[in-house]
C-alpha cells in the first residue's frame, strides 16, 4: 500500500509523519503531541509511526492501540485522528496522556476543533483558537473538487488556513511563530489541505505558510464513476509547529482542522 505523507513532516527518527493520506481508501490519519507523561526513554517509539499505521488499518488500528495499553505506554502523550468514508464516513480520536487511553467519536453534522489541549469546540472549554476559528470553518463549506484549482476548491478555507489576518503572536493564532527564552524558534512550518470523498480526494500543501504563492497539490484524484450527485467531500486542513523552524512531524502537529461528508472537524494547535 502506498500512502502519502507530508512532505514537509518526515519524521527522521522512524521514517514516520504528522499526516499520511491513504490515495486509495481514501482515509487519512494525523497526530498532535500533547501533555503528560512521557515514555520510558529506553522505550520510547516516535508517534509519528502512527498516522502511517492508521492510514494503512482504519479506526480499528486507534481501538486496537486503546485495547493494549502495553504498547501505548511507548509513546509519548498524543491525540491520533483516523477519518474514513468508506464503508461510511467515520472520524475517531484517541487520546492518550501517559497513563490512560480514551476513544471518542466525533459526532456528523457539527464542526470540532482539537489543540494540544482537547477537544476544544464544541465545548464548555474552548481557547482563543477555538473561539476564533471554529465557527468561522463552520461558515464555509468549501468544494473541494479534484478537478478545480487549487483557489476554486477551498475559497474562504484558504484565507482561514493562512491565519485569518491575526497576528502570529497572538494567543488565537495558528500560524503562529514565537522566541523561546533559550533563543530558538517556534512556529508554524507548513500547512496541509486535504479533502476526503468516497469517490475522490484531494491534497494540498503550502510549505511557506506566509507566501500563498506556494500552494502546490500533492495528490488529486477522482474515481472513474464519479462523485455521486450531492455527495459531499471530507476536508482536512493541518499545519505543522516545531522549534527553530525545522519540520518536526511526529511531535509538533499543529493547526489542523478536518471536515466530513456530513460533519465538519478543525484541529488546531
Amino acid at each position: 500500500m502506498g500512502v502519502d505523507v507530508n512532505p514537509r513532516g518526515r519524521d527522521e527518527q522512524a521514517g514516520g509523519t504528522s499526516l499520511a493520506v491513504h490515495p486509495q481508501i481514501p482515509r487519512v490519519a494525523c497526530i498532535l503531541n500533547t501533555r503528560g507523561q512521557q515514555a520510558a526513554p529506553e522505550n520510547r517509539r516516535s508517534r509519528g509511526e502512527l498516522p502511517l499505521r492508521a492510514a494503512a488499518e482504519g479506526p480499528r488500528a486507534l481501538n486496537d492501540l486503546h485495547d493494549h495499553p502495553e504498547q501505548l505506554r511507548t509513546y509519548d502523550p498524543f491525540f491520533l485522528i483516523c477519518a474514513d468514508v468508506i464503508p461510511a464516513a467515520e472520524a475517531l480520536m484517541l487520546s492518550w496522556d501517559g497513563t490512560r487511553a480514551a476513544l471518542e467519536r466525533l459526532e456528523p453534522n457539527n464542526t470540532h476543533v482539537i489543540t494540544n489541549a482537547g477537544h476544544t469546540f464544541p465545548s464548555a472549554h474552548q481557547d482563543a483558537k477555538a473561539e476564533h476559528f471554529g465557527p468561522k470553518f463552520a461558515a464555509h463549506r468549501p468544494d473541494a473538487d479534484p478537478a478545480a484549482t487549487i483557489k476554486d476548491a477551498w475559497g474562504d478555507w484558504l484565507t482561514l488556513a493562512g491565519g485569518d489576518g491575526l497576528s502570529d503572536t497572538e494567543p488565537g493564532a495558528i500560524i503562529a511563530r514565537r522566541e523561546l527564552p533559550d533563543g530558538r524558534l517556534w512556529g508554524t512550518t507548513s500547512v496541509s489541505l486535504v479533502a476526503l470523498g468516497a469517490h475522490g480526494l484531494r491534497y494540498d500543501f503550502q510549505p511557506v505558510p506566509a507566501d500563498p504563492t506556494t500552494w502546490y497539490s500533492v495528490l488529486s484524484k477522482r474515481w472513474a464513476q464519479g462523485p455521486q450527485k450531492n455527495s459531499k467531500y471530507s476536508r482536512i486542513s493541518h499545519s505543522l509547529t516545531s522549534e527553530s523552524g525545522e519540520p518536526e512531524a511526529a511531535d509538533a502537529a499543529s493547526a489542523s482542522s478536518y471536515r466530513r461528508i456530513s460533519a465538519r472537524f478543525i484541529m488546531t494547535r
